[in-house]
């Protein structure tokens, strides 16, 4: 069944009555200041953005334990809430809405980032395959610390305070990082989980730490302002599962009944597959979840309207494409050609790859 509805249609989210259905995807750009705070140069690339319907920070660290990248904001000092801040404010000036995505990199970290040259923690110790970036150049993955049964409180409690400060730097809500073989994900899938206490061993069990994350959340914000990433087919930081579709399809039912304000699911993608993977389009969980839902991964303007007059997503949210195209709402409904993205500034750096993309002439 379709409707008249597309990228260019005004839809309701939560309290929130976004302009279109165009959301900037969350995407790591390895630009924080000084410990890991946001400065004038972030504020000024989100502002940039604020013509999309909705925009959704990079990935930002819930504390110090969740780093895993150098350079990537956090969400737990008091100078990363004022640099924040800084951006909240520039982009509401612009007339837009954000969300911080709240994240928590797990096994995908190195002694290197951690404090005292801890080791990094997850659900079990099983080293991820390949290299994690550290300050220093690239290094082997360690074997991950598991977190004992009386930590995972202290862990829940990382995003309820990382969604209390992002409350106090302005936010319009938070995204919890579900996703791409990241601590939740690594609850999540039995190729990382290997528990045998309530957190391991059925869908159940290991859903129960997503679950519990969220609403924790949910309990500083309100369930319509949280919004939940996950990417059923990734294999993106050696994650896997035996059976992916009926690992999500609990997940996802089991988020149904929390009524949050959108559900961010990542289509699968070529690499996915390549690996091994075991790809599930997004139309295939739309049954299960009937709330608002945003689809990402090789979506473009054709795409996307088709993806929305059909009913498989509410929102479409584009990650590259919003790098390279700050105004890419105006680009998409004039059908104006689109700015390419250099790959070789997407990670670090200064201005360059980041605020210097040229808009359209007005």
């Amino acid at each position: 069944m379709t409707n008249n509805q597309d990228l260019f249609s005004p839809i309701q989210l939560g309290d929130y009555t976004l302009p279109n259905r165009i959301v900037m995807a969350p995407m790591t750009r390895n630009r924080a200041g000084e410990g890991n705070a946001p400065t004038l140069l972030n504020a000024t690339y989100y502002a940039q953005r604020a013509t999309a319907g909705l925009i959704v920070t990079e990935g930002s660290q819930v504390s110090p334990q969740a780093l895993g990248y150098p350079a990537t904001p956090g969400i737990h000092s008091q100078a990363q809430i004022t640099g924040w801040e800084e951006v909240t404010r520039a982009v509401h000036s612009a007339g837009g809405k954000i969300f911080l995505q709240l994240w928590h990199t797990g096994r995908i970290s190195h002694p290197s980032l951690q404090a005292d040259g801890a080791l990094p923690v997850a659900p079990s110790a099983i080293a991820p395959a390949g290299k994690a970036m550290t300050y220093t150049g690239d290094q082997p993955f360690v074997t991950p610390r598991p977190l004992d049964l009386d930590e995972i409180p202290s862990v829940i409690d990382q995003f309820r305070q990382g969604a209390k400060n992002a409350l106090e730097a302005g936010f319009d809500g938070v995204e919890i990082h579900g996703a791409f073989g990241y601590l939740i994900d690594q609850f999540l899938q039995d190729g990382t989980n290997q528990r045998s206490d309530r957190y391991g061993g059925s869908i159940e069990n290991r859903a129960r730490f997503l679950l519990e994350v969220t609403e924790a959340v949910c309990s500083v914000w309100g369930s319509a302002r949280v919004g939940v990433k996950l990417s059923p087919s990734n294999t993106f930081n050696d994650i896997h599962d035996s059976d992916p579709k009926s690992t999500f399809s609990y997940a996802i039912a089991a988020l149904k009944n929390l009524n949050l304000g959108y559900l961010h699911l990542m289509e699968p993608t070529p690499a996915d597959i390549r690996h091994g993977g075991k790809p599930i389009p997004v139309a295939e969980f739309r049954p299960l979840y009937p709330g608002v839902l945003i689809a990402n991964g090789g979506y473009d303007k054709q795409k996307g309207n088709v993806a929305i007059a059909n009913g498989i997503a509410d929102l479409i949210s584009f990650g590259a494409l919003f790098l390279a195209n700050p105004d890419l709402p105006k680009r998409f409904q004039l059908d104006a050609p689109l700015n390419q993205g250099d790959r070789n500034t997407y990670y670090g750096g200064d201005e360059k790859g980041y605020t210097d993309y040229p808009f359209l002439p007005s």
